[in-house]
């Protein structure tokens, strides 16, 4: 730690309970809170009474799902559900300080194919100074970590200037629904940090991400008379080897945040399938994935730019010509989003983290993957994401985080908090 930390800073710091980190983590963790499950809202419910105990004016409320899919700005969702609760904590307002909201998700994505984990997915395992277990790092740490701040916070007695809201979502993993009903229910602020695990650097933008499916229709017929019909599956090959060209064209000339990555706006086909019988020709393939959404591209222009090129392909096919695919946008429709340069939020957690670790201000970059940044930015609230773990353990059998980076992250928001709104 550097010798640039107050006196009232330092309490706050030797308030915070890093023994806390590790316990909570595993309680949280042994909540299967899938998306759209009811362990879902079992969690958000538990949530609610640690917040509670630390004196916060907690709103745990259920959404009117129909009003918010009504809602002309809905993100759109995939999961099935029939209940979502929103939940935020928040300090009292003592004075005339700024309003920071720290945010996290609660839902997790299905563990997948249980063979390729070593145990229960939701019984975490402890190894020296790791947690492994589906949601570790994305994103039960990052909701660890703003807990722990928030109680090392009340235990120091800091009298806070500007309130503190703790924002805790659900349906993040399928589109955004809990964000966007939180921000529907009137809650704002001047400045957000959601803790998605960002491996100790500043997300100070992300790119979005939309859902498409594609229908390629075929005409069926028994197997042993293919050359009568058309398969679907042969149908879709053009298509798909337009898709790959339209993802080299969007990868061209990307924004320096970006650079980094080899594909910055990557397009990816998740599902196919086609036929219902093994000796019958497939008459329709669908055909669902997601398509990456360039830093400032409105999502309508890249919906047009992927419609054009299935109907292109189309074009030069003799049977799609007359027969054309078509293209549909069900589930997340996430836009991309961004922290405009320079705004003051980004050098508070920068230079928390430095202090805290003794080390270089982190550096900023952009994520490829769709987030909540997008909902808060798109209402006006200046959003980043910093936040304990890496990405790229997320949603895999070895998810997985260091406890010693969720203390790290933990004290970077305490310090971050107190310099954000202020101290009376």
């Amino acid at each position: 730690m550097t010798a640039n930390v107050s006196d009232v800073e330092a309490s706050a710091l030797a308030a915070v309970d890093e023994a806390a980190c590790a316990r909570l983590l595993q309680e949280l963790l042994a909540v299967p809170s899938v998306t759209g499950s009811a362990a879902e809202s079992e969690l958000q419910h538990i949530l609610a009474r640690h917040l509670e105990r630390m004196d916060l004016d907690v709103d745990l409320w259920s959404m009117n799902l129909p009003e918010l899919r009504a809602h002309p700005r809905f993100p759109g969702s995939e999961a099935p559900r029939t209940e979502a609760w929103g939940l935020v904590g928040s300090t009292p307002r003592l004075g005339d300080g700024p309003t920071l909201v720290l945010q996290g998700h609660v839902d997790v994505v299905p563990p997948g194919d249980l063979a390729r984990w070593e145990g229960d997915p939701f019984r975490p395992r402890v190894g020296t100074d790791v947690v492994h277990g589906r949601g570790a790092c994305d994103m039960k740490a990052g909701v660890v970590a703003i807990l722990v701040a928030l109680a090392a916070l009340r235990k120091a007695g800091a009298k806070l200037r500007g309130p503190v809201s703790a924002h805790f979502v659900v349906s993040e993993e399928d589109g955004g629904l809990g964000a966007f009903g939180t921000l529907e229910r009137g809650y704002t602020g001047d400045a957000c940090i959601i803790t998605e695990p960002t491996s100790g650097t500043l997300m100070t933008a992300n790119a979005g991400a939309l859902t498409f499916r594609i229908d390629v229709p075929g005409r069926a017929t028994h197997g042993s008379t293919r050359y009568a019909g058309v398969s679907a599956i042969d149908a879709y090959l053009p298509i798909h080897h337009a898709l790959a060209r339209l993802e080299a064209r969007r990868n061209t000339g990307v924004d320096p945040l970006m650079a980094e990555y080899p594909i910055p706006y990557p397009l990816s086909v998740g599902t196919v399938r086609a036929g219902d019988w093994a000796s019958s020709v497939p008459d329709l393939l669908v055909a669902e994935g997601r398509l990456g959404v360039r830093l400032g591209e409105a999502p309508a222009q890249a919906r047009t730019e992927l419609e054009a090129c299935v109907a292109e392909a189309c074009a030069d096919d003799p049977w799609l010509r007359s027969h054309p695919a078509t293209v549909t946008w069900p589930g997340g429709q996430f836009a991309s989003g961004r922290l405009s340069a320079g705004h003051p939020i980004a050098t508070v957690v920068g230079d928390a983290h430095a202090d805290v670790t003794g080390g270089p201000r982190p550096s900023e970059r952009g994520a490829p993957y769709g987030s909540d940044l997008r909902l808060y930015s798109a209402t006006g609230i200046p959003t980043l994401q910093y936040g304990p773990g890496d990405v790229r353990l997320a949603h895999g059998p070895q998810e997985q985080v260091h406890v010693s980076e969720i203390v790290t992250v933990t004290r970077a928001l305490v310090l971050a908090t107190l310099r954000a709104v202020g101290t009376k």
